[in-house]
């Protein structure tokens, strides 16, 4: 008998109550990434919908959609975009500011990391308020992306963040949701 894909994922996802804090039941990915049959499955059904697709690159954001975006990157021949909290990259950047839950922080990119026109999928391990998600796309938008769709494998929906993309014409793609936060 096959476990469907919604069993599979969500018996490889660990949930730690009050981390980081008292009242959060936090989602952790570490333990699907570390089932291969969970990994592939996740992967596989994350980039389904875009194989055959012209994708030209992978943004992921730091730092399990590095992990999750360089799959999804090498299985559609699609180039990767690492964005990374301020002051992590080398060479010249651009940056963003977006909203924490208690305040501002930035994100940046390589400023040559996508050519005006690139189609462009952005992922990460889970959308919840969306702050994050929605800094993203405006980094890439800046620089002339066209965000394809953002991808992630676990979805809050009490917390708003998938609405808050679709409000800027992003597609949103999900593989499980929990209720909550």
């Amino acid at each position: 008998m096959h476990n469907t894909l919604h069993d599979t994922l969500v018996s490889a996802i660990r949930n730690i109550p009050d981390y980081p804090k008292p009242g959060i039941m936090f989602r952790d990915i570490t333990t699907l990434l570390g089932n291969a049959r969970a990994f592939r499955r996740a992967i596989d059904e994350l980039v389904h919908p875009y194989a055959g697709s012209k994708i030209d690159k992978i943004a992921g954001i730091e730092a399990r959609g590095f992990i999750l975006g360089g799959a999804m990157a090498h299985q559609l021949s699609a180039g990767f975009i690492p964005i990374r909290k301020k002051g992590k990259l080398p060479h010249e950047t651009v940056r963003v500011a977006y909203s924490l839950e208690y305040g501002l922080d930035e994100m940046e990119m390589h400023k040559d990391a996508v050519v005006p026109g690139e189609k462009v999928i952005l992922v990460d391990d889970l959308i919840a308020t969306g702050g994050t998600a929605e800094g993203a796309v405006k980094l890439l938008r800046q620089m002339g992306a066209e965000i394809v769709a953002a991808c992630f494998v676990i979805d809050l929906p009490e917390l708003g963040g998938r609405a808050k993309l679709e409000a800027l014409d992003v597609p949103v793609r999900t593989l499980v949701a929990f209720e909550g936060h």
